[in-house]
């Protein structure tokens, strides 16, 4: 059974940091491009972060460059969102998505990935 596994949300205070992580299970993320996408109440889903599957391209969202990095250990079946400087409007539930049989890229659209996680709730206050 393909599963995607969300962890690391949690509440920090503005400024802070947070280490997100979603392991795969069922198959592996060789040759799959992944994607974080995160969802506020009463908003769209909104497209963060995406990376190819060797790992040599990646893209962000307007509101996080420069604050956020993706990255993917492919040896442990995880990708990180490493989260920094966050601020409230980062608040929202984080989900990670897998595309299998990508060759090379990926694009930060949710309709882009067949496979989701359950998510994880990220919130940002003091």
């Amino acid at each position: 059974q393909l599963q995607l596994v969300e962890s690391g949300g949690g509440l920090v205070q503005p400024g802070g940091s947070l280490r997100l992580s979603c392991t795969a299970s069922g198959f592996t993320l060789d040759h799959v491009a992944v994607g974080w996408f995160r969802q506020a109440p009463g908003k769209e889903r909104e497209g963060v972060s995406c990376i190819s599957p060797s790992g040599d391209s990646t893209d962000y969202g307007d509101s996080v460059k420069g604050r956020f990095t993706i990255s993917r250990d492919n040896a442990k079946n995880t990708v990180y969102l490493q989260m920094n400087s966050l601020k409230p409007e980062d608040t929202a539930v984080y989900s990670c998505a897998a595309e299998p049989g990508v060759i090379s890229g990926c694009r930060n659209w949710p309709h882009e990935y067949r496979y989701w996680g359950q998510g994880t709730q990220v919130t940002v206050s003091s």
